[in-house]
């Protein structure tokens, strides 16, 4: 849209290229928030670019579904059967909460270690936002230097009308740049994340309650409901009008 909106206007993309105003503005940016974290950190956070567009694999609707074969499994075989059947997961986290529990864990700390883990996991994904975040707050910032740079540059030359053109496009394009890279890359990418990663604490907070539900042995339809209690009532519907379907 941006594009076309300079086409439009009978511009070339070209004109608004600028080397030095995209040096102060992206080299700025990326310097400042370069200084306000580790190398390491800095580099997760250029890499987790391509979780933006990773659709998540695993279905929370399914999930719950697993966890109840799993509540049955247990509750006419036993806990120690759940052993073999994690060997088939591929969610890690649930694997580890089922080993604890095979293993004869106390429920509290079996709750404790996987909260504890949860902690963990979040706690690297505000690290990974907390990137974008810097990223989206530097980059208008140093758009406003390079405006100031820009206006001085045009103040220093106002005997010269050549040159008064050019220093005022270097104003304007660095404040366009630090614009472009807070609400069109960073502000995105930092909700994009967030939402991911709600959706993961949501889905392993339905494991840890269902993990713990299969060990108190609970009945596996009362297992059900509370974790659809976890879903908006949309999908609780269209889980329910697949099982009415599948029935018929």
């Amino acid at each position: 849209m941006l594009i076309f909106g300079i086409l439009s206007n009978g511009e070339s993309v070209l004109t608004y290229l600028h080397a030095p105003s995209a040096l102060i503005t992206f080299g700025g940016a990326l310097a400042s928030t370069l200084t306000s974290t580790s190398l390491t950190d800095f580099l997760n956070g250029i890499k987790s670019i391509r979780l933006v567009f990773k659709v998540s694999e695993m279905n929370t609707s399914e999930m719950i579904k697993s966890i109840i074969d799993l509540s049955n499994v247990a509750r006419k075989e036993g806990l120690l059967s759940l052993e073999e059947a994690a060997a088939d997961l591929e969610e890690p986290f649930l694997k580890k909460g089922i080993l604890l529990i095979v293993d004869g864990t106390d429920p509290d700390l079996v709750r404790a270690i996987m909260e504890t883990e949860l902690e963990s996991i979040e706690a690297r994904h505000k690290s990974v936002t907390g990137f974008w975040d810097t990223l989206g707050t530097m980059g208008p910032a140093w758009g406003m230097i390079g405006t100031l740079v820009g206006l001085v540059s045009m103040l220093n030359h106002m005997e010269d009308a050549g040159a008064i053109g050019p220093a005022m496009a270097v104003a304007l394009i660095t404040t366009l740049y630090g614009s472009l890279l807070a609400n069109w890359m960073c502000i995105p990418i930092s909700s994009k994340l967030k939402e991911n990663n709600a959706l993961e604490m949501q889905q392993k907070e339905i494991m840890i309650e269902g993990l713990l539900s299969i060990q108190a042995g609970e009945n596996p339809r009362v297992i059900e409901e509370k974790l659809k209690s976890f879903l908006s009532p949309k999908d609780r519907e269209a889980d329910e009008g697949e099982e009415a379907g599948g029935e018929e």
